[in-house]
């Protein structure tokens, strides 16, 4: 019995959902995901380097830390970007992720 996508799929979804809504175009170049639990909840944590483009994305950056992300049967608990690479027109960034199960 399937039980569905896991927390990274789930999370790249959002993300890219997201980033459409804001003019925002995702190119995901890896996302290293590893099991967290702490005393009283269990989660995943996530390294993500992707590229973005679009007009928008100095405001995407800026709130991407502060943003409700909603994904089934998890909460995204702490974004942080760690590395942002400028060029003109486009942006990479470091970004790591804590999701907790709901």
């Amino acid at each position: 019995m399937s039980r569905g996508p896991d927390a990274a799929t789930l999370l790249r979804r959002t993300l890219d959902r997201h980033a459409a809504r804001c003019g925002i175009t995702l190119t995901w170049h890896a996302v290293v995901s590893r099991r967290w639990a702490s005393a009283t909840f269990v989660g995943a944590q996530h390294r993500i380097a992707l590229t973005i483009t679009g007009t928008g994305l100095d405001a995407w950056i800026g709130e991407l830390d502060e943003v409700d992300l909603q994904m089934r049967g998890h909460l995204v608990a702490d974004v942080v970007v760690t590395t942002i690479t400028r060029t003109a027109d486009q942006a990479e960034l470091g970004v790591e992720v804590l999701t907790v199960e709901t």
